[in-house]
Order: structure tokens, then sequence, then C-alpha cells
């Protein structure tokens, strides 16, 4: 069971790599949940995860915390409103397909848009006066 919890987390890695590129594809739910299945099958590459430079504040803040800064709310929020907007005016599909897709990305943009904003980390210096 280990070993597929571990392929399912490169598989993770890799669709939130390719989300990077491409703005239809999130990024981070996939990273969250690439840790999420690593923290099961290896330590080693959860550590890897949560320590790197551009992943792991925001999978910390979003374990920590459950909280998303300002700046990722905006990109999530703005790319759902153009992936909705490229499927409205550009696709072929049924009303309701349409319409359905809208009640979902609303639903996910309420939900991405009423998470915290991360706070700073504790200031853990002894602030005792020295005398």
């Amino acid at each position: 069971m280990r070993l597929v919890l571990f392929g399912l987390g490169w598989f993770c890695v890799a669709l939130g790599v390719i989300g990077i590129f491409l703005p239809l594809l999130p990024t981070t739910p996939f990273m969250i949940l690439a840790a999420g299945l690593f923290a099961r099958s290896s330590p080693r590459f959860e550590r890897w995860l949560l320590e790197h430079p551009r992943f792991g504040k925001p999978l910390n803040d979003w374990r920590q915390q459950g909280a998303i800064s300002n700046r990722a709310k905006a990109l999530a929020v703005s790319m759902m409103a153009v992936s909705f907007l490229v499927l409205w005016f550009f696709s072929t599909a049924p009303l309701f397909v349409r319409i359905g897709t809208g009640v979902v990305l609303a639903g996910s943009a309420s939900f991405v848009l009423t998470r915290p904003q991360p706070k700073p980390p504790s200031d853990t210096r002894n602030t005792e006066s020295m005398s």
C-alpha cells in the first residue's frame, strides 16, 4: 500500500508542476494531496515537499492554519473566472454544463476566499527585560 501511495504522491506532484504552466490545472491542491500521500508513504519526500522553496510555505500555511495567502487567493479566483469565461464564450457545451460549471467554480471560489490569511510566524525570542 505504501508503494501505491508513494506513486500517487508523485503523480500529484507531476500534475501540480504541469499546473504551473497550464492555467486551467490547479497546482496547490495537487501539492497538498501529494504532501498528504507522502506523509503516509515517505517521510523523506514529505519533508522535501514541505521544505521546497516554492511549495513549502503555502503547504505549511495550509497544514498548520488552513490558510491561503491573498496572492494565492487572487490568482486562484482569477484563473477560475478566466476558465469560466472561456467555457461560456468559446465552448459548444450544453447550457446546463456551463451553468453547472459556473456553480461549481463559484462554490470553489467562495471556499478559497473564506480561508484565513496566514498569520506571521510568532516571535520566539525571549521578551523578558534584562536587569
